[in-house]
């Protein structure tokens, strides 16, 4: 691959180079794939407010895609801290002890 300073010389030396082509290539597939992500970032959106008319937490929902988007093992791990946070400033509702505190007579 070419230094960016042997490009810069070959679109310098030549007002068609391969260089201008290659760079012209590179720009449109860019902005190409710019606006494909635009249309689907607005394609989610409107997935989002459907989930939302029918009556589902948004904000649940998008914790749930970022989960599944991570590694099991990452997840566990995240879930076991935010336990023990919770823990730690006493609120303790929704956790195992909290659960098996309930449970007791």
């Amino acid at each position: 691959m070419a230094n960016p300073v042997q490009i810069e010389v070959q679109i310098e030396a030549g007002h068609n180079s391969v260089a201008e082509d290659r760079l012209r290539s590179i720009v449109e597939r860019i902005e190409r794939l710019e606006e494909e992500r635009k249309a689907i970032g607005g394609d989610i959106k409107d997935i989002y407010a459907e989930a939302k008319s029918a009556g589902f937490d948004v904000k649940v929902l998008r914790q749930l895609i970022r989960e599944r988007r991570d590694e099991p093992a990452a997840v566990e791990e995240r879930e076991t801290l935010l336990d023990l946070y919770r823990r730690a400033l006493g609120q303790l509702v929704g956790t195992p002890l909290a659960d098996a505190a309930m449970e007791r007579p």
